[in-house]
Parts: C-alpha cells; structure tokens; sequence
C-alpha cells in the first residue's frame, strides 16, 4: 500500500528543505496539511504539487 500523508518532517525531508520552512510553507497556505487529532500531515500528492509549480514557475522565468 502506499502511503498517503507525510509528517511535516517527512515532507521537509522529501523536499530537502528545513522543518521550520516546511511549516513557513503550511502556515502561508503554499503546501496543503490535515490535522488528524493533535497530529500534522501532509499529503503526499501536496508535496509533488510544490514541487511542480516550482518547477514549472522556474521554466517561466528562464
């Protein structure tokens, strides 16, 4: 079975970037998050979302 949601930490990981600047990016509304319970996640389709647009707004602006 494949997995569905990430922790934020997992996404960070997925994305190299730092755990606080994957929270930046939830808190701005840049990259989707559930709450289940007390818990944070990430879905993984919203990580590859972020990760297209980025690619696609740096084809743009070459």
């Amino acid at each position: 079975m494949n997995r569905v949601f990430l922790t934020a930490e997992e996404a960070a990981d997925a994305l190299h970037i730092s755990r606080s600047k994957i929270y930046d990016l939830i808190r701005n509304g840049d990259i989707v998050s559930i709450k289940i319970g007390r818990l944070r996640r990430v879905p993984v389709d919203a990580v590859q979302d972020f990760a297209r647009r980025l690619i696609e707004a740096g084809e743009d602006a070459a």
